[in-house]
């Protein structure tokens, strides 16, 4: 029988985090301003773990072709924000020297992908919105709809302003880095 989680009762730091993470039975965690937060418990839907899966590929496939030193993570490291918050997105271009095999935050973040579910549809629109451009290195903010079909696509400009378009079809331009992905690919199309 699973363990109750023994959530702590005051905000604690990354550090603390990770050895209360160690603690947990398996899921899917995160720190949102020094509370720890159940993010998956429960099995995801199959559409939801196939468009997650696609992205990765696409864009995993697109750093491949332009030969940037980028890489992309799945389910794992996370990005922090600030002093007390990290954030486990879905999928994450993260650029620049090589990520340590040990480490659990990606220090270069540039792509941050999450893709919708009804559960995680405001957090994903709202909460995560405001905290991944928190960090200075966040360049796109990709929002898969499985349902639609459609990429909300949040970019921060070279003057910090961050624009937003939503894309059904065609070619997604994530510069800086510098790839170019077919919308319908991040779906498996």
């Amino acid at each position: 029988m699973p363990q109750p989680l023994n959530l702590p009762t005051e905000p604690i730091t990354v550090e603390q985090f990770y050895e209360w993470v160690d603690q947990q039975p398996k899921g899917r965690y995160e720190l949102i301003e020094g509370q720890p937060v159940v993010v998956a418990m429960a099995p995801g839907l199959v559409r939801h773990a196939r468009v997650k899966l696609a992205a990765y590929i696409a864009l995993r496939d697109a750093i491949r072709a332009a030969g940037l030193p980028c890489e992309v993570f799945s389910d794992g490291p996370a990005i922090q924000v600030g002093e007390s918050t990290l954030r486990v997105p879905d999928v994450i271009v993260n650029c620049g020297d090589a990520v340590d095999g040990d480490s659990r935050i990606l220090p270069h973040p540039v792509i941050v992908l999450e893709v919708l579910s009804p559960s995680t549809h405001r957090v994903d629109t709202v909460g995560k919105f405001r905290d991944y451009f928190r960090v200075p290195s966040v360049r796109h903010y990709l929002i898969l709809d499985p349902v639609t079909r459609v990429v909300l696509h949040h970019r921060r400009e070279d003057g910090g302003a961050v624009a937003s378009g939503i894309l059904g079809n065609g070619q997604l331009l994530l510069r800086p880095p510098g790839l170019t992905v077919a919308v319908e690919a991040l779906f498996g199309d």
